[in-house]
């Protein structure tokens, strides 16, 4: 078991007021059942998930750089009633902030980098978007290729922007050394991106999803995410009637689709962290868009619940098995019995995440689109 006393003097403790004075938390609302970091650290030892703030905005131009915004969402989880007794959680507090932001950035790396050495899927509350290169730079500083996917409105390749968060994925996906594997972005709106940007993602094989898309066939993105090792979430993705405190676009998510592709995220055994960033909580309603962020949150508990029913693909007896042949080329697929999903062999025989789509397509002879971007990356 790792020692934590290394990162707490990364954190903050939590400080949020219960719901009421006198009676706390009712029994089996998550503030009663979460293990906090209010008074001391907390062990960690048997909890799958953990939730960590990180207010840090100033990569956003702003120049108070700290915002409340996790602790808004926290006071909203803590109210929600947990379903899933197998899944131990804990809320270890925030980031202290930097005298820099990228001081702040520095923390942020460690402390994520140390819960996943351990084993734990880790939440991230954010603070502005480009927390995410910290998110990223965990996985780096342990030289562990990996696949990333993002889901925001936007694309931040925005070289000519002065602010980190409009321009922080040239650094992810082209800095040296570079440990990105292949990246996914999910619901981009095309009125905000130029199509020579889309161009260039894909002579770079990366896969860019139009939010049209994603709505019309949500399941697909399931493989998407099943395969992914970190998962950044910006709240611009979202449609303003369902995140009020997001300015940006009358378009895109709806608050269930949102939650989803976050239980998507939660089912996954290779996703080790979940960052959900752009949270502006002056510009909420209601903190309509703080309950949104909790009740995402919650679908994480819920598909990390459903994951742990899940077989390992080496257990032949959970998985229905289909031979099958397009374009002159043999694979296998594997549905789960328990779950439903789906996995196809490559010619490495490697099995990836696939969607019954794929198996459909492949029974036609028609070459799976997801086995050819694999393929060209291989």
């Amino acid at each position: 078991m790792s020692d934590y006393l290394n990162i707490s003097d990364f954190l903050e403790p939590v400080s949020i007021p219960v719901i009421s004075h006198e009676e706390g938390y009712k029994e089996g609302q998550l503030g009663s059942l979460l293990l906090v970091n209010d008074q001391e650290f907390p062990d960690l030892e048997e909890v799958q998930v953990v939730l960590l703030g990180c207010g840090e905005q100033r990569g956003s131009g702003l120049i108070h750089g700290q915002s409340a915004a996790p602790d808004i969402v926290r006071s909203q989880l803590y109210s929600l009633y947990g379903w899933h007794p197998d899944i131990k959680m804990a809320d270890i507090g925030n980031i202290r902030p930097g005298s820099l932001y990228t001081d702040s950035y520095a923390a942020l790396k460690t402390v994520v980098k140390e819960l996943m050495d351990d084993g734990k899927l880790v939440i991230i509350l954010g603070g502005s978007h480009d927390l995410t290169l910290s998110q990223y730079g965990a996985y780096a500083e342990s030289k562990k290729l990996i696949e990333a996917s993002c889901v925001d409105a936007l694309i931040d390749l925005n070289i000519d922007s002065p602010f980190r968060h409009e321009n922080f994925l040239m650094e992810m996906l082209t800095g040296e050394p570079n440990y990105i594997r292949h990246y996914n972005h999910i619901g981009f709106q095309s009125f905000f991106v130029h199509p020579r940007m889309l161009e260039t993602m894909d002579k770079l094989r990366f896969d860019c999803y139009r939010v049209g898309h994603v709505k019309e066939s949500i399941d697909e993105m399931e493989p998407v995410i099943r395969n992914s090792n970190m998962l950044s979430f910006d709240i611009t993705a979202l449609a303003n009637a369902y995140a009020p405190s997001n300015s940006l676009s009358p378009n895109g998510f709806n608050g269930e689709e949102a939650c989803v592709l976050m239980r998507y995220a939660g089912m996954s055994h290779s996703v080790s962290s979940i960052g959900i960033y752009g949270y502006d909580a002056q510009h909420d309603r209601d903190e309509l868009t703080a309950k949104q962020i909790a009740h995402m949150i919650w679908y994480v508990l819920d598909g990390k619940s459903k994951a742990r029913r899940e077989a390992h693909l080496d257990e032949k007896d959970s998985f229905n098995e289909y031979h099958t042949a397009f374009a002159e080329v043999e694979t296998t697929f594997l549905q789960s019995k328990k779950t439903g999903r789906w996995w196809m062999q490559l010619p490495d025989k490697k099995f990836i995440a696939c969607s019954y789509k794929d198996y459909l397509l492949a029974s036609s002879n028609e070459i799976p689109e997801r086995w050819l971007r694999a393929q060209e990356r291989s």
